[in-house]
């Protein structure tokens, strides 16, 4: 399956011209508002922004920029002592920079500045911004690619070389050196053994592996979040392994088969829970974890749960996650009119063929060693 959005490489093309058109979806949202200007705070807003710029210092605060969008341009409000790196490193060189005191808010700056020009603050337009940047223009689409790739085969090569007695700990710094090294951010790495196998999120211990081991990771790069879960056996599964593993991918594909263009959130929500009792699990299976959702510039953006629901267009990244007892699987995958690509797949890891929506699709299966 090829398109020219799927082609395409982040490289050719032209950073102003991605920047035009989210310029062009922020702008529209101002004249549905009647709106002058709106200040973006968050980090997923900002990352979207400017094209994937690293906006934090610290991956548990806040974001240390603050940009005012209005139809005349862009102001973006920094701390002078950050200012020199991120005009030379993240922000592009048009936008322009307005310095304040290490110790000022530049939040409260900028937000007063849109209130100023009879504008608002983000969270305001906080439902459309989203909607805004749910359909990835081709250059997202090549740095995503890129990045599932890279983590994609990083975690094969880091899994081939695991053993039974390495900690959970010792696995997960091993994901999380490989994961910096690809110039990305890991903002979840999760590692659970087989005493733990029951824990959906399993945030690692020093309890050794054992005889199977979940790995999730959600790392960032370019703003992009790649989320992706893969186990490890070490020796043969048994028939109950393998018949969990089998119906866990087909309550994903009832997900992902509901994830098409022109569909909704509800809908696909719906769909996917309801495909646990038809996949031999207890109906209420899914009210033991999320479940995933529309995938970006957050974790998930949204993350799909009874009440939530959005319209979904074309180039869609989803990353559902469906669990049950010692199972899971999770990928990030795009949605586009053409069909579905798996943007963190690498072909050495061990697969299993899936139809969803009149599409075989590879699906990872369990690494045996």
């Amino acid at each position: 399956m090829t398109s020219d959005l799927q082609t395409a490489r982040p490289e050719a093309l032209d950073p102003r011209d991605e920047h035009l058109e989210k310029r062009r979806r922020v702008v529209a949202l101002l004249d549905a508002e009647n709106l002058g200007a709106v200040a973006l705070t968050s980090q997923p807003a900002l990352a979207w922004y400017f094209g994937g710029a690293r906006t934090h210092v610290n991956l548990a605060a806040p974001p240390i920029v603050a940009a005012v969008v209005s139809r005349e341009g862009d102001r973006v409000h920094v701390t002078s002592n950050e200012a020199h790196r991120l005009g030379a490193e993240e922000l592009p060189a048009w936008a322009e920079l307005v310095e304040h005191p290490w110790h000022a808010s530049v939040v409260a700056a900028a937000e007063a500045e849109a209130l100023s020009a009879g504008g608002a603050a983000e969270v305001r337009l906080e439902a459309g911004l989203r909607a805004a940047r749910q359909q990835l223009t081709p250059a997202e689409v090549g740095r995503y690619r890129e990045l599932g790739a890279d983590v994609a085969r990083l975690l094969t090569r880091t899994l081939a070389a695991a053993s039974p007695d390495l900690s959970e700990f010792e696995l997960a710094a091993r994901v999380t050196a490989g994961i910096v090294e690809l110039g990305a951010e890991p903002t979840v790495v999760l590692v659970g053994g087989a005493s733990r196998v029951s824990d959906r999120h399993p945030l690692p211990t020093t309890a050794p592996l054992g005889d199977r081991a979940m790995v999730v990771v959600c790392a960032r790069r370019h703003g992009l979040i790649l989320n992706a879960t893969r186990w490890v056996r070490f020796g043969p599964r048994g028939p109950e392994e393998r018949d969990a593993d089998r119906r866990i991918l087909g309550v994903e594909a009832a997900y992902l088969a509901a994830s098409r263009p022109g569909a909704t959130l509800a809908g696909a929500f719906a769909a996917g829970t309801a495909a646990y009792a038809l996949n031999g699990f207890r109906a209420d299976e899914w009210t033991r974890h999320h479940q995933g959702g529309v995938a970006g510039y957050a974790g998930r953006d949204p993350r799909a749960a009874p009440g939530v629901d959005v319209a979904l267009g074309s180039n869609v990244a989803f990353a559902w996650n469906p669990t049950g007892p010692g199972c899971k699987v999770e990928d990030t995958i795009l949605s586009t009119d053409a069909g579905f690509e798996v943007l963190s797949a690498d072909p050495a890891w061990p697969a299993v063929t899936v139809h969803v929506a009149g599409q075989a699709l590879a699906r990872p299966d369990v690494l045996e060693l």
